[in-house]
């Protein structure tokens, strides 16, 4: 799973809130909730969170494993 968690704290860091990314920076709602929900968001939408707050991909998203317990789709399946 893609963790989000991360764009939160750098968010809070560089004072930038949802608020300023809808209303300055134009991104669209949907795409907050997607992030919040840790769903799926195109690279694009990652590139541009990158350049709203000046940092790389490492530092507002993280790969966290599954639980191998739990019963899930495999890529390409």
């Amino acid at each position: 799973m893609i963790s989000y968690e991360k764009l939160w704290s750098v968010m809070k860091e560089k004072g930038v809130s949802q608020y300023t990314l809808i209303k300055t920076h134009h991104v669209s709602p949907a795409q907050i909730t997607r992030l919040k929900r840790n769903e799926s968001v195109s690279t694009h939408t990652i590139e541009v969170f990158c350049k709203i707050l000046h940092c790389n991909v490492g530092d507002i998203m993280e790969y966290i494993e599954d639980d191998p317990n739990e019963d899930t789709a495999m890529c390409g399946d």
